[in-house]
């Protein structure tokens, strides 16, 4: 069903994806070359562990049945709450 053209109204398109490399660049450069993902991952996997360490049974009870609804991520790899 095409309607005629609005004259109060342009109709346009804009292809993002130049724009979305751009930005990609941008932040991979602003990280530096310095910047280690594996070493980020492995601090991040040690503060989740230091997180939720020590934990008396009444917490570890509610942190299993929130893990278990899917509002706190698992232990298991690639770990992410599921809402």
């Amino acid at each position: 069903m095409n309607q005629a053209p609005d004259p109060d109204h342009v109709t346009f398109t804009i292809d993002l994806t130049a724009e979305e490399a751009r930005r990609r660049a941008e932040v991979v450069a602003a990280l530096g070359p310095d910047w280690d993902p594996m070493a980020v991952l492995r601090d991040e996997q040690a503060a989740h562990a230091l997180l939720y360490s020590g934990l008396d049974a009444e917490q570890q009870r509610i942190h299993d049945m929130l893990v278990a609804a899917g509002v706190l991520p698992g232990q298991e790899p690639g770990r992410a709450a599921s809402h």
